[in-house]
């Protein structure tokens, strides 16, 4: 009689009907241990880690913003770099360190949160080619929006993920609104150009669409303006036109913003992956199928 033999284990669990696979590769301990560290905020070392990094970063960009002051730059502009160059080395580290934690490093340096990362510290490297791109370090003032994390406040976290499901389910609908706008702006400027003409300052036609958008947006600089009845009429109506038009993409996210789902969201981040966003009741990551 042959022995049965149980079947080999599979790198996949099956959750529901759904099948989830495993971990990319086995996690060691200190990847874990500084994942926790960094990603986490449920833990007093997280939040203090967190914390400490939400004060860093505002002190990084208040050493960028004050050395863009020529008296100040004139002053202390050494110290003022040298602070730079200290925060940008120490958030490299930070950056590397995250990319080592997770089981799955280019998902992480492709979100959104991984580019914000990057950019963090590009400027600074790369104003040792380019002068001047340091200025381009405030972009680190996004990174400020980990502190709903830290306060633990799922339920900012939660509306983030409402806004951004609404406005992609929104993209298609402003995109061909878009362009219905953009015809009517190409034939408003072409109407505005036969009816005022060289003489009234409408030289050409590029620079009429110009005035109908600057007029529809109802931004209106007044460095062109109409000047017969029939223009001022024209253009009257277009002013109008622009108050309607506007309030059309406001409309199409709010239908969308309505339509979205509104569970409950954690604060918890994939170990692999590193996504946020999950539902408090979510035992596998809803990106990568890891488990939580």
């Amino acid at each position: 009689m042959t022995e049965s033999k149980s079947p080999p284990e599979r790198s996949e669990e099956r959750f529901g009907t759904t099948k989830i696979p495993g971990p990319a590769h086995p996690r060691s301990p200190w990847r874990s241990k500084v994942h926790e560290l960094i990603f986490e905020a449920d833990t007093p070392a997280g939040r203090a880690f967190d914390v400490t990094l939400w004060i860093c970063i505002m002190a990084s960009v208040t050493a960028v913003i004050l050395e863009s002051v020529t008296s100040i730059r004139e002053a202390h502009g050494p110290a003022l770099r040298a602070i730079e160059w200290g925060f940008t080395l120490l958030f490299t580290i930070e950056y590397a360190l995250r990319l080592a934690s997770v089981g799955r490093p280019w998902r992480y340096a492709l979100s959104f949160y991984g580019v914000v990362d990057l950019l963090a510290i590009m400027p600074t490297y790369l104003s040792l080619v380019i002068t001047g791109t340091q200025s381009l370090l405030v972009i680190r003032a996004l990174r400020l929006l980990r502190i709903f994390r830290v306060l633990k406040l799922g339920r900012f976290v939660g509306a983030e993920r409402l806004l951004r499901t609404a406005v992609r389910a929104s993209v298609r609908k402003i995109i061909v609104f878009l362009g219905a706008v953009l015809t009517l702006m190409l034939i408003i400027g072409a109407l505005m150009y036969l009816i005022e003409g060289e003489e009234n300052g409408f030289h050409n036609i590029p620079q009429s669409i110009y005035w109908a958008i600057v007029t529809m947006t109802t931004v209106g600089y007044g460095d062109i303006a109409p000047q017969t009845v029939l223009g001022k009429f024209f253009a009257s109506t277009v002013m109008i036109l622009g108050y309607g038009i506007i309030a059309v993409p406001t409309g199409i996210v709010t239908v969308e913003l309505a339509n979205a789902g509104r569970k409950g969201i954690s604060t918890q981040c994939c170990p692999q992956c590193a996504a946020e966003g999950h539902d408090t009741d979510a035992n596998f990551c809803k990106y990568c199928g890891a488990r939580l």
